[in-house]
């Protein structure tokens, strides 16, 4: 019998899911063989992602996700993260029980975006990988700029303002600075993510404190996402990606911006618009995004995808600025997280068994 349910729903009602999607940056050493320790009855799914990426010449996810070390240079650089990341989370999203769960909304992060579209069912599983691949290797010959990491809360988890009118006076300055550009690629819970050209990222690492000797973070193997220095690579996904690829969803989706994207009334040119347009040159507003999920659809629970869990903070963060499930600060997400959890994240092994219909002791 299922354990996934430590609140009971009753006979015959379900827990109502907002269900979010994983960007790059999640796979990392502890999520090598991923698919091989909680996806083994998903082969014929894996396989046809397989087929897709043995036909334009690049390595299979089976392989890479089989590999004996966890490697930066095979498993980081997007022709490769991206297609591992889209099957980890999509062979998650297959794993969660529809007899408690009713999935309300789907949304994402950065190229989570591109899988919550799969999840919503607005690209059918070929133009999923079709996608998702093309974008993921875009920059395979070299990257445009980079990203960089900075927190703008305090220790509880509360959004401190006056560090985020410091990293937008960093902005400022960095773009009066010759030949320095820099902008703000992702609103991420209590984190900031800036995007920029190297002389840009540069100047601010030196502009911005540093913070527990960690903070300003570069990501590693990140381009410039979400901001005008990829204007390039809008226009040659729209070149190499048809409109015809993009179907209205079965699943209400809300984007970067905080539009929904409703079954009942999707666009799907406004759609296609929107994921090769504004979604790859203007900031990503995640924080947004989860506001507008919970504050339209009511969730009773939040099931973020694996693999990993880097995303579950900014999730939990997210919901502590707008103070859903009474969250005041990190106190009260721990606190109620410990009674009974209302995140759960699929890639942590101890909370993995509440999104499914698998007992704990298979998990």
């Amino acid at each position: 019998m299922s354990q996934n349910n430590a609140e009971g729903t009753g006979a015959g009602k379900k827990h109502r899911a907002l269900v979010v999607a994983p960007g790059r940056g999640c796979y990392n050493k502890d999520e090598l063989g991923y698919l091989k320790r909680h996806h083994q009855d998903k082969l014929a799914f894996i396989d046809k992602i397989d087929q897709y990426r043995h036909g334009i010449g690049q390595r299979g996810i089976a392989e890479l996700d089989a590999q004996a070390k966890y490697s930066f240079k095979l498993h980081t650089p997007g022709e490769n993260a991206s297609a591992l990341i889209y099957a980890c989370a999509m062979a998650d999203f297959m794993d969660i029980d529809t007899a408690e769960y009713e999935v309300v909304a789907v949304t994402g992060n950065s190229m989570g975006w591109y899988i919550a579209l799969a999840l919503a069912g607005a690209l059918q599983p070929d133009a999923a990988i079709k996608l998702i691949n093309t974008m993921g290797s875009m920059m395979s010959d070299g990257l445009i700029g980079g990203q960089l990491i900075y927190p703008e809360m305090n220790e509880a988890w509360q959004t401190d303002l006056t560090v985020s009118r410091l990293v937008d006076d960093v902005i400022n300055q960095v773009n009066q600075a010759s030949g320095c550009e820099l902008f703000t690629s992702i609103y991420l819970g209590g984190y900031r993510v800036l995007a920029g050209n190297e002389a840009g990222m540069t100047l601010a690492e030196t502009l911005l404190p540093r913070i527990d000797d960690k903070y300003p973070m570069r990501l590693y193997n990140h381009g410039a996402f979400h901001s005008p220095l990829l204007s390039d690579i809008s226009d040659k996904g729209r070149a190499a990606l048809p409109e015809s690829l993009f179907n209205a969803p079965r699943v209400s989706l809300v984007d970067g911006q905080g539009k929904i994207w409703s079954p009942y009334s999707t666009d799907t040119t406004a759609l296609y618009d929107y994921t090769l347009g504004k979604q790859v040159i203007e900031p990503y507003d995640f924080s947004k995004a989860i506001a507008v999920a919970v504050k339209e659809f009511a969730p009773d629970k939040i099931i973020v995808l694996g693999p990993g869990n880097t995303l579950g903070g900014p999730v939990a963060q997210a919901l502590i600025q707008q103070q859903w499930f009474g969250w005041q600060d990190k106190t009260d997400f721990s606190a109620a997280q410990q009674a009974a959890p209302r995140l759960i994240a699929m890639g942590h092994d101890k909370q993995r068994f509440l999104a499914t219909s698998h007992d704990i002791e298979t998990c």
